[in-house]
């Protein structure tokens, strides 16, 4: 049709996940079925065929591309990706290098994709490590922590590099014009703390961002500020407490309601509400993995079709909001405010 716009090409590891290939690319298909998209599964042709075959894909933008091997969970990232340079991971971010892909999702481990990513895209200028972020909760939206997957040991400068990249994601993703920006720490007063958030605090307010100062962990569900910045090993650590309380609450209630009966009466669809509100929410821009020059998302390794659906649409999102070319606009920016 005349006019119409060019479909966004998203890459999929198929063979990436606890539920690869089925899951992987039953939720591929159904992304296919949007408008919009075209997705390009990347794996072993006769496994990923066999898959596709349940479905009736005749009219649909979905295609195979062949790869010799794919990585597995236990492997060692780095040594992987070295012994497999045709894994579905790597083949799948060669086509986003070589632009036959506009972005890659992928259930794969985690260091397998950061490992991959690095080697064939590369980092954008200026920034040291990638990192993984977005709203904790639900119950606090608007509060993004980064980093909360990637890097353990960090130097202050990984830390504000955190706080800009948490602040482009507040405003492209929250729609928060000028978002707060504050360290994690054990108290408020400027001084407190281990030598990384000591050091990082006085780079924080130099750099022309939002900074209002340390917040302690009493204040991540309370929204006190847009961006919180810590280390990986912190960030992380908040993660799967937040992942297993919500589904450890539920479950008490839940039980507690079998014992009483009138209680279950009571409590009739409200766990779940509490669990969802507990929940790591669907964000717009989560699983993005920040600071790669190039688009690529992480899924959850447990991640299910519906959870590949959403995960496609949310890549297709940010390629459309430009946010690689919007982040290193905001990296230059800042670093001519501080003369970095």
């Amino acid at each position: 049709m005349t006019g119409a716009k060019p479909r966004i090409k998203i890459a999929v590891d198929a063979m990436g996940g606890d539920y690869a290939p089925g899951e992987i690319v039953k939720g591929a298909v159904a992304a296919a079925e949007k408008d919009g998209i075209e997705v390009i599964l990347v794996g072993p042709t006769n496994t990923v065929a066999a898959e596709l075959a349940k479905y009736d894909i005749s009219r649909l933008p979905i295609r195979c591309v062949n790869s010799d091997d794919f990585i597995q969970e236990e492997e060692h990232p780095a040594l992987a990706v070295r012994r497999k340079p045709n894994s579905s991971i790597a083949v799948a971010i060669k086509m986003v290098k070589a632009r036959e892909a506009d972005a890659l999702v992928a259930a794969t481990a985690t260091g397998a994709i950061v490992t991959s990513a690095i080697q064939f895209l590369g980092m954008i200028d200026r920034v040291d490590r990638p990192v993984l972020g977005g709203p904790l909760t639900s119950i606090a939206p608007n509060t993004v922590i980064m980093d909360l997957g990637v890097n353990v040991d960090c130097k202050p400068e990984h830390l504000l590099n955190f706080a800009i990249i948490g602040s482009v994601y507040a405003r492209l993703f929250l729609n928060i014009a000028n978002p707060t920006v504050a360290l994690l720490n054990i108290g408020k007063e400027e001084g407190k703390g281990n030598r990384l958030a000591r050091e990082t605090y006085p780079l924080l307010q130099k750099s022309g961002l939002n900074f209002i100062g340390n917040v302690e962990g009493n204040g991540i569900l309370t929204g006190q500020a847009n961006v919180i910045v810590c280390d990986a090993f912190v960030g992380n650590t908040l993660f799967k407490f937040m992942e297993s309380g919500a589904e450890m609450i539920g479950n008490y209630f839940k039980n507690k309601a079998k014992s009483y009966p009138m209680l279950s009466h009571l409590l009739k669809g409200k766990v779940k509400d509490l669990v969802a509100s507990l929940s790591l929410p669907d964000s717009a821009g989560g699983g993005l993995i920040w600071g790669i020059d190039g688009i690529v998302m992480k899924m959850h390794g447990y991640s299910r079709a519906p959870d590949v659906t959403i995960k496609i649409a949310q890549a297709k999102m940010v390629v459309e909001r430009d946010v690689v070319s919007c982040l290193k606009s905001e990296l230059v920016k800042i670093r001519k405010h501080i003369n970095l």
